[in-house]
């Protein structure tokens, strides 16, 4: 299988913090493949190196076939990046944005123009490439920043969390996107620290904490490896929570909190505990207003990996890295 990016024990240290701590990837060219992980896992960091931005502390790395580090300039010239935050400015229009890119790209004024003016088109801005991007909303300046690292046709496109901070509207808009680049032969690497981005446009996935990956493969095999079903639970009155989880570890083991702070979720291991945890839950006059058994979510497999919901990780990480 030929590889887009294959790293060996990729390191990388700010003071006393390992940002990158022994990181392999291999990425197969042609697919989408998700870098999951909360804030200060490491993903961006990754990112900065893999793109050549910073060099690596020890380790080795092949991007497209070249040496990372001895020809950062091959690198560069098959890439194209698109990074936490827009990087387009807000005082010029879409078009021109889009034009300045071109040119300092190399193409002609009537190559530019014509260039930028598929792209708008593409991403459904034409309506608004006149219009200053300060009158842009979040999902139209993602989507035009996504465009400009489009304008040359990229083997490798890189996008760091591309739908942070975006409306499920414009969120849903950016995947579409996605998978159209990659329809058309590109290899995306994609840092997500939204599990479900993650599930529904990830060929393979590889999660990331402190630095270290802890789990790849495909989202079917990711939660494959958890085993069981959840129980996901929701009380009525939040400040029975803890009397509850206390219970349902007596019945089931494994338990967490979800997003909300009246939600539970337990590993399933046999469906007949399911009945007992609830007739606990009900002796004990804890009140359940809904409860649903599924499939392991990618939620799922972070908690059986890390001990802990990807979201509450986010908080505790104290450097964004």
């Amino acid at each position: 299988m030929t590889l887009a990016i294959e790293t060996t024990n990729l390191t990388k240290c700010f003071g006393d913090t390992r940002a990158v701590d022994g990181i392999n990837l291999a990425v197969p060219r042609g697919t989408v493949y998700g870098l999951l992980g909360p804030n200060g896992a490491g993903k961006t960091t990754t990112i900065r190196i893999l793109t050549t931005l910073i060099k690596p502390d020890s380790g080795s790395a092949r991007v497209l076939g070249h040496d990372l580090v001895t020809e950062a300039s091959r690198v560069r010239a098959k890439v194209g990046v698109t990074g936490q935050f827009a990087s387009v400015d807000e005082d010029l229009t879409g078009l021109e944005n889009l034009i300045l890119v071109a040119r300092l790209l190399g193409f002609s004024w009537s190559g530019a123009r014509t260039r930028a003016k598929q792209l708008l088109a593409s991403f459904d801005l034409d309506e608004a490439s006149n219009r200053q991007v300060r009158t842009y909303s979040g999902g139209m300046r993602r989507r035009l920043d996504i465009a400009a690292s489009l304008i040359v046709t990229s083997e490798l496109l890189f996008l760091d969390e591309p739908t942070t901070g975006l409306d499920p509207r414009s969120r849903g808009q950016v995947w579409d996107i996605v998978r159209a680049i990659a329809a058309e032969g590109t290899t995306v690497l994609l840092t997500t620290q939204y599990l479900e981005e993650a599930d529904r446009l990830a060929n393979r996935l590889a999660v990331i904490d402190h630095g270290r990956v802890i789990a790849e493969g495909t989202s079917k095999e990711l939660k494959a490896s958890v085993g069981g079903r959840a129980l996901h639970l929701t009380l009525a009155d939040v400040s029975q929570r803890a009397a509850a989880e206390a219970l349902v570890k007596q019945t089931l083991g494994e338990v967490h909190g979800g997003i909300e702070a009246n939600k539970l979720i337990a590993k399933v291991l046999n469906d007949e505990a399911v009945l007992q945890t609830l007739a606990t839950l009900a002796a004990a006059q804890i009140v359940i207003t809904e409860f649903a058994l599924t499939q392991p979510s990618l939620d799922d497999v972070f908690f059986a990996i890390t001990g802990k919901p990807a979201e509450s990780s986010n908080a505790d990480q104290q450097v964004k890295a």
